[in-house]
Order: C-alpha cells, then sequence, then structure tokens
C-alpha cells in the first residue's frame, strides 16, 4: 500500500494561487489513480479532483472546473494541484489519497473516497475575503 503525505497549504487573499503537492512512497506509484479531497468545517468531505494512474484523464467537480488543475509527476511520485482564482468557499482541510487501479473505471468511480486505500494527514487551506 502507497503512503502519502501532502505539503503546501496555507493563507491566501481570494483571488490568490496555491500548489499542493502530495508525496508517495511504498509501492509502485505509477499504479494508483490519485485524487484530492476536501473538507470544511461542519461539511462533509468532498471530492475535489483525481487523476488517473498514466495521467491521462482528470475529473473535477463542478465547483473547481477552470480554476484548479490535478497533475502528476511519476518519476517523482507526486501528485500537485494547482488552485487558481481561490475563493473563501474554497477553504477547508484538503486531502490526498491513492486508489488501486486495476482497470478502467467511469468518473463517478473516482468520486467516492471509499475507493481510495490511502489517505494523508490533511493539509489546511484558508481563502480570506
Amino acid at each position: 500500500q502507497v503512503q502519502v503525505v501532502e505539503s503546501g497549504g496555507g493563507l491566501v487573499q481570494a483571488g490568490g494561487s496555491l500548489r499542493l503537492s502530495c508525496a508517495a512512497s511504498g509501492r509502485t506509484f505509477s499504479m494508483y489513480a490519485m485524487g484530492w479531497f476536501r473538507q470544511a468545517p461542519g461539511k462533509e468531505r468532498e471530492f475535489v479532483a483525481t487523476i488517473t494512474w498514466s495521467g491521462s484523464t482528470t475529473y473535477y467537480t463542478d465547483s473547481v472546473k477552470g480554476r484548479f488543475t490535478i497533475s502528476r509527476d511519476n518519476a517523482k511520485d507526486t501528485v500537485y494541484l494547482q488552485m487558481d482564482s481561490l475563493k473563501p468557499e474554497d477553504t477547508a482541510v484538503y486531502y490526498c489519497a491513492a486508489a488501486r487501479q486495476g482497470r478502467v473505471y467511469g468518473r463517478g468511480w473516482y468520486t467516492l473516497g471509499r475507493n481510495y486505500d490511502s489517505w494523508g494527514q490533511g493539509t489546511q487551506v484558508t481563502v480570506s475575503s
């Protein structure tokens, strides 16, 4: 099983940018789809973005489309979440997660947290208005 550790969170003003990183270790990173989820205070955890093992396919939740970009570098065992045009409603703890990808799945599969095997401890993102 792969282990993941997030970094890059912080405080930013609305309209600003942050880049989150997630470093993986332990198993073959390229066999895993990688996802980002977030949880705001008093709310349930929600799917943000995912990228398949090859990097060929990405999915986003509607509220971040056009503002966030997920990417991966399999040579560095790292996945990134570039967040631009941040809004106060993006404030949350962001979690990186890894899902062993045995075959090609539809978008819905990747949005479910239960399909992910490993989770990081989370990194706080706070967007001030």
